[in-house]
């Protein structure tokens, strides 16, 4: 017998060393194989698989026509193939029998996923683009609110580069700590989700420092401008209050 990917896992099974045996019915048969995964027929990962002498042996009622047949053929040759195929499996009847391309699903299944992917990072970048908005009007409005703390600053000896990194900063840790609330809901989502479906939790550790970063690049950028702003009043102006 030789074992699909899945069906080894579901046993146990790593290896064919030991000469495991698999019981089907009343009857024992020898693991000589495990087939590598085949993305384009996960029938065959699920399946396990015996001789024609062996079904016709063993298993009771085993209907040895195929309804099934994989072919592998190069890339250039698919569409010969597939012409050839029903007058070959079935000459009285080619009608009967229906030719499929398994890549072709796997190609619908991968542009599905890009689609879906990019949809994702567009909304991020959107997300992103409104937070750093939203920062920098925070930001803005905390110089117009505090001038009078600005002017004092300037008036016992800050510098304009003081004031500058001052405001930068809070923006930069304004937009940090927001950053790692929605990477923290974002997991948490994940997991909650992922555990509803029974799926195994996997969040990348590089998506998690990657939404940090991200969030932290965003925020010193919305930050230039109202640290600029408050680096350019002048002292005497800013002490005369809102």
């Amino acid at each position: 017998m030789v074992l699909g990917s899945v069906t080894a896992q579901k046993l146990g099974i790593v290896s064919v060393a030991d000469e495991l045996r698999v019981r089907i019915g009343t009857d024992w048969f020898a693991v000589i194989g495990i087939l590598n995964p085949v993305a384009a027929a996960s029938g065959l990962d699920r399946g396990a698989m015996i001789g024609i002498g062996a079904a016709e042996t063993y298993i009771v009622g085993a209907s040895l026509a195929p309804e099934r047949i994989y072919v592998r053929t190069q890339e250039g040759a698919v569409d010969i193939v597939r012409s050839v195929l029903p007058p070959t499996v079935n000459p009285q009847t080619p009608e009967e029998v229906e030719t499929t391309r398994p890549s072709d699903a796997l190609a619908a299944e991968n542009a599905a996923s890009t689609a879906l992917t990019s949809l994702f990072l567009g909304l991020g970048a959107v997300a992103l683009l409104v937070g750093g908005i939203g920062i920098a009007n925070v930001m803005v409005i905390a110089v117009i609110e505090r001038r009078s703390e600005i002017g004092l600053r300037r008036a016992l000896g800050a510098t304009r580069a003081h004031v500058r990194r001052q405001f930068l900063t809070e923006a930069i840790l304004l937009a940090g700590a927001g950053g790692v609330v929605g990477v923290g809901l974002g997991a948490a989502v994940t997991a909650i989700y992922a555990s509803t479906k029974h799926w195994k939790i996997v969040v990348p550790p590089i998506a998690l420092g990657g939404g940090v970063v991200a969030a932290l690049a965003i925020g010193a950028i919305a930050g230039l401008y109202p640290a600029a702003r408050a680096a350019r009043l002048p002292p005497t102006e800013a002490l005369r209050g809102n």
